[in-house]
């Protein structure tokens, strides 16, 4: 229950960003399920793109309005979770399968703001939870082995048995690195230019603020370094 506080009070505080008018980046994931509520609650005229199928249901259960990425070509706002954030605001994200498309959302925003409790904070990204990236299927193997030769710990994410699907159809690999990622930046560009690869959680230089919800309702205030 106090987790959930925390969560609650991160997305109200991100709600509080949103004014009518604006076109929305809708992430995915338990914290910013408090984010909808709250901007629904507020009854602000505003539409989003929504970053899963879940966030999209939710979104249709509040009245929030829907847009199709495909006719947008600028968001004013994304809001979304992140597993784990370094102190420069890189992210891991994906642990909710939903890492592809909140890449593409992010990147059409002026702004994002990620939403998050202060136990996601960490020294370095990749150590306390694994970096997921996105393998077309037909590729799992040789992604595999380009990961492990790169120091990663890999496991694929399974339900039941089976390969868990994201929802654009491709698998999901898991990637833990004792110690941390060295460098955060140089690894994201070496896994965009593996094939196969269709997207990785390392969020670089995409988030500009993260609001981090306590128990007891406070919110800290988190910036990127200016550049």
């Amino acid at each position: 229950m106090t987790t959930d506080r925390a969560k609650r009070a991160a997305g109200e505080a991100a709600a509080e960003l949103v004014t009518s008018g604006m076109r929305l980046g809708l992430g995915t994931g338990s914290t910013v399920a408090y984010f909808l509520e709250a901007v629904a609650a507020r009854a602000l005229e505003v539409e989003g793109v929504p970053t899963s199928e879940a966030t999209a249901a939710r979104c249709r259960e509040l009245g929030i309005g829907l847009l199709d990425p495909a006719e947008v070509d600028r968001l004013d706002l994304c809001v979304d979770g992140a597993d784990e954030l370094d102190r420069a605001l890189n992210l891991t994200k994906g642990g909710g399968g939903a890492l592809l498309r909140e890449k593409v959302v992010a990147g059409l925003a002026d702004r994002m703001v990620v939403i998050a409790t202060p136990d996601k904070v960490v020294d370095r990204l990749g150590d306390s939870f694994p970096l997921p990236v996105e393998v077309v299927p037909f590729a799992i193997g040789p992604v595999r082995r380009r990961l492990e030769a790169l120091g990663f710990e890999v496991s694929e994410r399974r339900a039941g048995g089976e390969l868990s699907l994201t929802d654009n159809g491709n698998a999901i690999v898991d990637c833990r690195m004792r110690g941390g990622i060295a460098d955060p930046s140089a690894l994201e560009s070496t896994l965009a230019m593996t094939p196969g690869v269709a997207e990785s959680g390392l969020f670089i230089g995409l988030a500009t603020l993260a609001l981090l919800g306590s128990s007891d309702g406070t919110v800290e205030r988190l910036e990127a370094p200016s550049a």
